[in-house]
């Protein structure tokens, strides 16, 4: 049976001064370390996880956590998947802001839907700030039109499931065949991102969904990739509370664990196929294709992009390798 663990970042330091952070590369806190060994301990408990294989963002907080993390739990030799698509949400102009500051510029309607809303983004950099970012070495090698300004959620979504269905899947296909488990680090919009795609949540359902730092999500998958059960490592009700303290960074709390009408996702069960959602692709040959969403994704989009949303559907340009010269792999001997 496959076995999938999503795993948001220790706290940072632009979390512990409540900031928005988005691509911005900031260290974790001494806390947020300390909530990465927790992390480990955690995976190292649960007995029946035998962690195979690690995918991680481009950013040092979920690069550290992970590291941190294996080395408690004793796999610090696995091998490591680095991609940018697994990147926390790019929130634009807001990065480095305080989060109540801006509340109080703005206003708190103004600042949940920047920060909650599934299609909205916020402002964008400016061009100088976006100059800068296109000359990290990072994603040097990325065209210009796939890196972001600014994003909603439906972005992240649009650039996330892509790098899922062409490496996570196979990855869960493969280890889950010999009862490996997959261990991605990212970041809170990242896993919202997946988890809005893996769980079949609604577009509004999503924005009430908080993804607490340093706990262990684990789902148990079948031979499909269907959701058979899913829940926090540890004690649900400090996953819980650490869940409902992000919604209040802002001063703008949000009702956690609302789940698409479910019962709370930390306690998540489903069976059956995925309703015929049909998904708008351009692919390397610039033509727009039109398909139905498989029961389980294909490994077969390395030369796609998926697109949802007006900011990704305005360039043919983006229909580039999924997978290049920016991702990095580092594979230990078997």
């Amino acid at each position: 049976m496959p076995q999938l663990v999503l795993l948001r970042h220790g706290e940072s330091q632009w979390n512990a001064e409540n900031r928005f952070t988005g691509w911005h590369d900031v260290v974790l806190t001494p806390a947020g370390e300390d909530e990465a060994r927790a992390a480990g301990r955690l995976l190292a408990g649960a007995g029946d996880l035998d962690l195979r294989v690690v995918h991680t963002s481009l950013l040092q907080r979920a690069i550290r956590t992970a590291e941190l993390a294996l080395v408690e739990a004793g796999r610090s030799w696995l091998p490591v998947r680095r991609h940018w698509r697994l990147n926390e949400r790019h929130y634009g102009a807001l990065q480095g802001r305080d989060k109540r500051e801006t509340a109080a510029s703005f206003g708190d309607a103004q600042v949940k839907q920047w920060r909650r809303s599934y299609a909205v983004s916020p402002p964008p950099l400016d061009a100088d700030r976006r100059a800068e970012a296109a000359a990290d070495p990072r994603y040097r090698d990325l065209h210009p039109d796939l890196i972001p300004g600014t994003e909603c959620l439906a972005d992240v979504v649009a650039r996330t499931v892509p790098y899922w269905d062409d490496a996570i899947v196979p990855d869960l296909l493969a280890e889950g065949a010999r009862g490996g488990t997959v261990l991605v680090v990212a970041h809170g919009n990242s896993i919202r991102a997946l988890r809005k795609h893996i769980d079949h949540i609604g577009d509004e359902a999503i924005t009430g969904l908080e993804i607490p730092t340093g706990i262990p999500y684990l789902y148990q998958l079948d031979g499909s990739l269907r959701v058979v059960a899913a829940d926090y490592l540890g004690d649900a009700e400090a996953a819980r509370l650490a869940a409902e303290a992000v919604s209040r960074q802002a001063g703008c709390a949000f009702p956690a664990w609302r789940c698409d009408g479910l019962r709370s996702p930390s306690r998540y069960r489903a069976s059956g196929p995925r309703s015929p959602v049909r998904t708008r692709i351009i692919s390397s040959t610039g033509r727009t294709q039109t398909l139905p969403s498989p029961i389980f994704p294909v490994p077969a989009l390395s030369m796609m992009a998926a697109v949802t949303s007006p900011t990704w559907a305005s360039s043919t340009t983006i229909s580039r390798r999924i997978f290049g010269t920016n991702s990095t792999s580092y594979s230990a001997p078997r």
